[in-house]
């Protein structure tokens, strides 16, 4: 929960909203949601349904963030780069990065900073002028 409003918000909610919250999350089904976060009842299901009108901001931030979580950020991406290019990250077997791996590392880490200057060559067509202007 970034914003202090929405945290301060989520704080105020009673326990059982927060795991209808985390339930539904999990289950998607509303009623499942309820039962599960110690909601007693019939009704569970009309309940399930105004929670979910009433929750449904808190609900959306959560699927958010763990959105988030799963998908690595371009820092985490560029901290991994360096520590394989380092020898810091080790593989599955507990060995280094080979040679290659860590000059793979290197050579992204140069291009995303812009160390490497690739050749570009220019074609077209252009008209050039000479002017004599030099006094005699």
């Amino acid at each position: 929960m970034e914003d202090e409003k929405i945290k301060q918000e989520y704080e105020k909610l009673t326990e059982m909203q927060k795991r209808f919250i985390d339930y539904y999350i999990e289950t998607a089904n509303a009623t499942k949601a309820c039962e599960m976060a110690g909601y007693k009842g019939k009704n569970l299901n009309r309940l399930g349904s105004q929670n979910l009108s009433k929750l449904d901001k808190f609900i959306k931030i959560k699927l958010q963030e763990k959105e988030n979580n799963r998908i690595a950020s371009q820092d985490e991406v560029l901290q991994y780069l360096t520590k394989v290019m380092r020898g810091e990250e080790k593989d599955q077997f507990g060995l280094d990065a080979s040679l290659q791996d860590r000059t793979k590392c290197a050579e992204l880490l140069g291009k995303r900073y812009g160390t490497f200057v690739e050749k570009k060559e220019l074609t077209g067509n252009c008209i050039v002028e000479l002017v004599d202007d030099v006094n005699d």
